[in-house]
């Protein structure tokens, strides 16, 4: 039994989406369509153990629960019933995609739309949400509820958003998936470095979209993001778990197949020859690093121009934080300072440890070391997690020292 249910739930990871896609679009109603997924699943738990898993999984699901549908709707009598059971991809794809944009749909807070999209979309547990955000299940499947019971009274339609509504709506998904991600890259709470799970659905979600939509530069330049990121995983950390910043990774443990992926993604994003967006602008950043064989010889004129760019479509002080380490490297710490004395006062980054981070770093670049080891221990008590904390402390200590030595 235990190996059926691990291939059983595994079949479920994988089809859940299209199954509550298209019960979704069946039943114009998010939460029956998953109650109706999870009642087919444990039917296949019961049934499967003990006659073998059919030859085509995906599709006995589908079969049993668009049976289970129309049940419910004969009984309800809520509308003509759909008796065609159509498999044609494009019908399954144009389901999937309206299921990615209900999850994300703006009547929904930015949390409920990223817990939403993975448990519709992503087939997580409401358990395994709950961990990856540190919260308890019973909270977060409340939340959950609360979420499909507000599109069920805003009568969100199932459909995909055409024309302009796309664009408006696209942005919306991308946001939600570069969250995931971002999450599993460094994550903000517990006591890991990253959470590789959350990182590597975000890149199945980010793929999926891109073979949906393949007209759209942002959706490739979004994976090219993501897999260039993540292509350093091997390399972030020491044989002690330690972080290990960019300028002391060793490239030659940087993923080889995802930078090529990254890279070929990039490439298809530029030549659909539209303005560069916000995610291709950081993925041609991040294309830069993967292409210097060192820190040392990174393009850093082409990755200031690029921030330039960056800023000027998305103003924020994250992103001039950024470009004031380009700064000190293409132009000087001196004028890396001037750029960090201009955030100084920006409340929206009043309390963001990076700031502190960055600016010890631009400190220690002048030698002014007691002034670096003092930003860095703000920066220590700001930072959220302990490890960071932790890091943080080791590094003012270690720009403390280079003071005593010097005097």
């Amino acid at each position: 039994m235990g190996n059926s249910k691990r291939t059983i739930e595994a079949i479920w990871r994988i089809e859940s989406a299209h199954l509550i896609a298209a019960l979704s679009r069946m039943l114009n109603d998010v939460g029956r369509a998953e109650e109706i997924a999870q009642d087919t699943f444990v039917t296949a738990l019961e049934n499967w153990p003990e006659e073998g898993v059919p030859p085509n999984p995906g599709a006995w699901l589908m079969t049993a629960a668009k049976h289970k549908a129309i049940d419910l709707i004969r009984r309800e009598k809520v509308r003509e019933v759909k008796y065609a059971l159509v498999d044609e991809r494009q019908e399954r794809d144009d389901d999937l995609l309206s299921l990615i944009f209900i999850a994300c749909h703006p009547v929904l807070s930015q949390e409920s739309r990223v817990a939403l999209t993975l448990r519709l979309v992503c087939g997580f547990t409401t358990e395994e949400i709950a961990r990856s955000f540190l919260s308890a299940p019973a909270t977060l499947g409340q939340r959950l509820s609360r979420a499909k019971r507000t599109l069920a009274e805003a009568k969100v339609p199932f459909a995909f958003p055409r024309g302009d509504e796309l664009q408006a709506r696209l942005a919306a998904v991308l946001e939600v998936v570069y969250l995931v991600f971002n999450e599993g890259y460094a994550a903000t709470s517990g006591e890991t470095w990253i959470r590789r799970d959350l990182a590597e659905e975000a890149m199945r979600l980010g793929r999926m979209l891109a073979g949906l939509l393949p007209d759209e530069p942002e959706v490739h330049g979004l994976v090219a993001l993501m897999e260039l990121q993540a292509s350093r995983f091997p390399a972030r950390f020491g044989p002690k778990g330690e972080q290990v910043l960019l300028p002391d990774q060793d490239r030659s443990r940087w993923d080889k197949t995802l930078t090529t992926h990254g890279l070929t993604a990039l490439d298809r994003s530029i030549a659909l020859q539209r303005p560069l967006g916000p995610y291709t602008l950081q993925a041609a950043i991040a294309a830069c690093h993967v292409r210097a064989s060192s820190y040392a010889t990174t393009d850093w004129d082409a990755v200031l121009a690029l921030y330039d760019a960056l800023l000027a479509l998305t103003p924020s002080p994250v992103v001039e934080l950024n470009r004031a380490v380009a700064v000190m490297e293409a132009v000087g710490a001196e004028s890396a300072l001037e750029v960090m004395d201009r955030l100084r006062n920006d409340p929206r980054i009043a309390r963001y440890h990076l700031y502190g981070a960055v600016r010890g770093e631009i400190l220690k670049r002048l030698r002014r070391f007691d002034d670096a080891a003092e930003c860095l221990e703000g920066a220590a008590n700001l930072a959220p997690t302990q490890r960071e904390r932790r890091m943080l402390l080791e590094r003012a200590a270690a720009v403390s020292e280079k003071a005593a030595t010097r005097e």
